[in-house]
C-alpha cells in the first residue's frame, strides 16, 4: 500500500502513511476508488479517537482492526439489538438476601467459555443469550470453561423466526427460541458463518436445555445487578456501544457513551473496591478488540445503558 501511495502521489502526507502501513498490517487490498473513501474514513476515525482520548476521563481509544469503517458501518456490521414488541412480561429473579462481595468475577471460577467473534452479521444478541446459556449450564452442571462444549449461536441466528438473524434481535426472544426449540446444539454440529442460512438443527446434537429467562432487575438497580452476578450467574446486557469501535482499555464512564441501546454483550464480573468501580462485560468482537476482548465500565452510573436489559437464563 505504501507504494501504491509513492506511485500514484509521488508522496504521502503523514495520515497517508499511517493508514498505509495500518492496511499493510491489516491485510487489506482496494481498488483505487475505495482507497480514497477507506483514506477519509480511516482520517476521519482518527480524528474522532483524538477527541475521544482528549474527553476521556478514565478509557484510552486508538486504532485497530476496525479503523476502516465509519461509525455508520461498523453499527451495521457488529452490532445488533433491535427489540422485539413488548409483552408485558418482565419475570425478575428472586435474589437471595446476602451481601454481595465487593469483587467478583466468573472468569476466576471458570464459568465464562473464550472471547467469540460475531463478524460482520448483527448477532450480537444471539451471542450474548449463548453466552449467557454456556455459564448458566457450566455452574449448574458443575463444569467449567475447559469441558464445556461451546454452543452454537448460529443455530440461533437461523432458526429463531421471532428476530432477524444477522439483522438483529433481543436476547430475551433467543431465550424464548432456545426453550421452545428444546435446547441449542454446540458450535461443533452447527458451526458459526456469519451469515442467515436455513434452519439445520439438530436435535440429537442439544447439549443445553433451559427452562425460562427472567431479568435481573426492572428499576434499573445495579446493587440488584451486583447480587445476581454474584449469586447466580453472569448476565445478558444490552448497551449503548455507538463509542466502542476504537475502545483500547480502562474504565468507560456514563458521559463517553449514551443509552441507546444498539448491542448485546456478557457482564462477567465486578469490582466496587475499586478507586472507581466498574463491570467487567465480556463483548463478541474477538480477543484483539479493547483488553483482550473486554470492557471495563463505570458501575452505578447506567453506564451506556447496561442497567436496562439484564437478563439470564435459567436451567
Amino acid at each position: 500500500m505504501a507504494s501504491y501511495c509513492l506511485s500514484i502521489h509521488y508522496f504521502c502526507s503523514e495520515i497517508e502513511t499511517e493508514f498505509a502501513k495500518w492496511a499493510d498490517s491489516h491485510n487489506k487490498v482496494y481498488s483505487t476508488e475505495e482507497y480514497q473513501y477507506r483514506l477519509a474514513v480511516f482520517a476521519s476515525n482518527v480524528e474522532l479517537i483524538d477527541q475521544l482520548n482528549a474527553e476521556s476521563d478514565g478509557a484510552t481509544f486508538g486504532i485497530n482492526e476496525f479503523s476502516d469503517l465509519s461509525p455508520e458501518e461498523f453499527t451495521s456490521m457488529y452490532n445488533g439489538f433491535v427489540p422485539g414488541a413488548e409483552d408485558g412480561e418482565r419475570p425478575v429473579l428472586d435474589l437471595p438476601n446476602v451481601a454481595a462481595p465487593n469483587t467478583f468475577s466468573w472468569i476466576d471460577e471458570s464459568k465464562v467459555t473464550p472471547v467469540k467473534n460475531q463478524a460482520q452479521c448483527g448477532s450480537c444478541w444471539a451471542f450474548s443469550a449463548t453466552e449467557n446459556i454456556e455459564s448458566v449450564w457450566m455452574i449448574a452442571k458443575n463444569l467449567t470453561a475447559a469441558t464445556m462444549k461451546p454452543l452454537a449461536p448460529q443455530q440461533i441466528v437461523d432458526c429463531d423466526k421471532s428476530d432477524g438473524g444477522c439483522n438483529g434481535g433481543w436476547p430475551r426472544t433467543a431465550y424464548q427460541y432456545i426453550i421452545s426449540a428444546h435446547g441449542q446444539d454446540t458450535e461443533a454440529s452447527y458451526p458459526y458463518r456469519a451469515v442467515n442460512q436455513a434452519c439445520h438443527f439438530l436435535p440429537a446434537s442439544v447439549e443445553t436445555t433451559i427452562s425460562s429467562w427472567k431479568y435481573a432487575t426492572t428499576s434499573r438497580n445495579e446493587d440488584q445487578m451486583k447480587t445476581a452476578t454474584a449469586t447466580v450467574s453472569p448476565l445478558s446486557i444490552c448497551v449503548d456501544a455507538s463509542k466502542w469501535q476504537s475502545y483500547r482499555s480502562g474504565i468507560m464512564s456514563a458521559s463517553q457513551c449514551g443509552t441507546q441501546l444498539d448491542h448485546c454483550v456478557q457482564i462477567v464480573g465486578y469490582d466496587t473496591s475499586s478507586a472507581t468501580p466498574f463491570w467487567n462485560v465480556r463483548n463478541s468482537w474477538g480477543a484483539s478488540w479493547g483488553e483482550k476482548g473486554f470492557i471495563r465500565l463505570a458501575y452505578g452510573h447506567n453506564t451506556c445503558g447496561l442497567a436496562q436489559e439484564p437478563t439470564t437464563a435459567v436451567v
